[in-house]
């Protein structure tokens, strides 16, 4: 068919896109790669369409369909889309992306190359043809386009050619797709989602997730736009959720399940009515970690997939609950996330903890058991701090105890509080003992970004501290602000300060640091400590984790490359990615900068940037399916050739 016609059939509703299929991920330079194959005449593949009723046909977008049978598209969306967007000047109606990857796509005649319109380049330069008023004006804006360049005499001597190139461009209208049709009564959604998940083997399958969704907006079109909602709001306030890790919140308050299934035979003023209680109570969650915990972003926020959890027993308890049974959820709450409770089958384990609150008619005391009989205990013992890097679980234990504490800035001594603070551009982390100084005196990258080494610090008073000693400041802070180091749980032997008795230091500290967190957790129960009694300690790992983000300006540098490949129209990244044993739970790595799903959401393979790791590392990495790199040159690399290459492309 061709693509004229493909484009004519999606305006007038014989053809759309599947309501489980994801949005458009495509960059800039993938559509401009593609109009180059289409130009040059080279193979772009086949399109898979799903031929249905469209009386049943559960598609994307509010757009009507032609009655009869309704081509809904399996595999081709992206270029389909790409090629409705610019040929026709704007997005299809069942549009969900960025439309900037199509806009203002130019084609230069002398030099036969495609290119998005750049300003200082191309502004008031006949040769560069905006593709789109091509498209659309077809023989009529050839003839518009050689008037102009016949002003110019220095162009007549390639007229000839230039009208075959724009002929030829313009001839990509013509260009014929083979299409290959899934059709048939015995072809179900649940079928057609196994085949779309076979024709997409290169990339991450549908979930679970996707399907309920994709039933579910079936009865109800506006779900999935209601729950992006959501999520901005969530981002906004700095917390990165998924619309599939919301699902599971609106599936625990509905069903009291975890499984997906369990949502299929639902309507939808039953899922509309669940989801406003399950945004509701994930409000109250958030408000409660963020002001009680002070884990404000998301880079501090652990165990989120406690939060279905947290959001069922809220909905079972009306959603109020009294002071102590909040802290008492929160107690729970940090304990499932310093013991990576929900970091390994994690469905199998919100459904034990949903079956726990059930059988115990939402009494909190049998799902904290059950926690400290996975555990051995709870209470925090020094080793539990042998960890290191902005990836640790314990991480955000001593964030949360800096911020519960209120300890004292060590620059102006005041407490640092939640609205001093703002978010995390306000607050550092502060290497106690600089790192230059324990590199100088050959202690190993793990000890010189122990927890026993880190702080939190203002911006300003990191920067004033620099690289000095601590037997050179710390007296400094003392007699400006008496307590301050206490407050940051600094051993006071001024022995210790010396570099030459920094293991030492990290010891001492530990365990301050032990004592300090079962006293934040104590405060959470109310000082009935009973659980925190053990006979035995809490299990803790043995080994030093591999990897992980050593400072502020390796964050940076990998933050920054963050935002470089969402800007350049790719999937966000994961900072400080917890690598786990998939059958224990333990964390075994921390990627640096990481992309599970793939830098173009499924469309490739799960990759990692890893700055100045080990071979260890990077072989574990690449043996959990990861392709790793090991510079922000050599990832921009890879990006680059990605971007250009069409070939046979997997339905997104």
């Amino acid at each position: 068919m061709q693509i004229s016609a493909i484009l004519d059939y999606i305006d007038n509703g014989h053809m759309a896109l599947p309501e489980f299929q994801r949005g458009y991920v495509w960059c800039g330079e993938q559509v401009r790669g593609l109009f180059h194959s289409l130009y040059r005449g080279h193979p772009v593949g086949s399109l898979l369409v799903w031929a249905t009723d469209a009386s049943t046909a559960a598609h994307r977008g509010n757009a009507s369909l032609a009655p009869g049978v309704v081509k809904l598209l399996l595999d081709g969306q992206q270029r389909i889309t790409s090629l409705y967007g610019v040929i026709r000047g704007e997005p299809p109606r069942f549009f969900d992306g960025n439309a900037k990857a199509f806009t203002d796509l130019r084609f230069n005649i002398a030099s036969e190359e495609f290119e998005f319109f750049q300003p200082i380049k191309m502004r008031d330069d006949p040769l560069w043809v905006n593709v789109t008023e091509l498209m659309q004006r077809g023989s009529a804006g050839i003839g518009e386009m050689i008037a102009v360049l016949g002003q110019q005499p220095e162009f007549a001597p390639h007229f000839g050619e230039y009208v075959g190139r724009l002929n030829q461009l313009l001839g990509i209208r013509d260009k014929d797709f083979h299409i290959e049709e899934v059709t048939g009564r015995d072809k179900t959604l649940d079928v057609v989602v196994d085949i779309f998940n076979r024709v997409n083997s290169g990339g991450t399958k549908l979930s679970k997730g996707d399907l309920a969704l994709a039933k579910i907006c079936a009865d109800w079109p506006e779900a999935r736009d209601t729950m992006k909602r959501s999520i901005q709001r969530w981002r906004g306030a700095g917390y990165n959720f998924t619309i599939d890790w919301l699902l599971r919140s609106v599936n625990t308050v509905l069903t009291g399940e975890a499984k997906f299934q369990h949502l299929h035979d639902k309507d939808a003023e039953e899922i509309s009515v669940a989801l406003k209680r399950a945004v509701r109570h994930i409000d109250t969650a958030l408000n409660m970690i963020g002001g009680r915990l002070g884990l404000d972003h998301d880079r501090v926020l652990f165990a989120r997939f406690a939060v279905p959890v947290m959001v069922r027993f809220l909905d079972t308890h009306g959603g109020h609950l009294d002071q102590k049974t909040q802290d008492k959820l929160l107690f729970w709450y940090v304990q499932s996330g310093m013991w990576g409770r929900y970091s390994a089958s994690t469905e199998s384990i919100i459904d034990k903890d949903l079956g726990i609150l059930e059988s115990g008619q939402g009494d909190l005391e049998k799902l904290v058991a059950e926690l400290r009989l996975a555990q051995g205990g709870l209470r925090v013992e020094p080793g539990h701090f042998h960890s290191w890097s902005v990836g640790s679980r314990f991480y955000p234990v001593l964030y949360m105890m800096t911020r519960m504490t209120e300890a004292r800035d060590w620059g102006n001594g005041l407490p640092l509080k939640r609205g001093m603070l703002g978010k995390m551009s306000a607050l550092e982390v502060h290497h106690i003992f600089p790192r230059v100084r324990l590199y100088e005196a050959d202690y190993s990258r793990a000890e010189v970004n122990a927890l026993g080494n880190f702080c939190f610090l203002t911006k300003d008073t990191n920067l004033a501290i620099r690289d000095r000693r601590p037997e050179v400041y710390f007296p400094e802070i003392e007699e400006a602000h008496p307590g301050a180091l206490k407050s940051q749980w600094i051993p006071d032997d001024p022995v210790l300060w010396k570099v030459d008795n920094f293991r030492d230091f990290v010891e001492a500290r530990k365990e301050l640091l032990a004592l300090a967190a079962n006293a934040c957790l104590a405060q959470l129960l109310h000082e009935d400590t009973q659980l925190l009694e053990t006979a035995r300690p809490a299990r803790q790992a043995q080994s030093v984790l591999l990897g992980g983000i050593s400072s502020e300006e390796e964050y940076r540098e990998l933050e920054d490359l963050e935002k470089w490949v969402e800007e350049k129209g790719f999937a966000a990244g994961v900072l400080g990615w917890d690598l786990v044993d998939l059958e224990t739970g333990e964390q075994r790595a921390i990627l640096d900068l990481a992309w599970p799903g793939g830098v173009q959401a499924e469309l490739s393979e799960p990759v990692a940037v890893l700055l100045d790791e080990s071979a260890d590392l990077i072989s574990l990495a690449s043996a959990a399916g990861f392709r790793c790199f090991t510079s922000v040159a050599g990832f921009k690399a890879y990006l680059g050739k990605l971007a250009v290459t069409i070939g046979d492309e997997a339905a997104a």
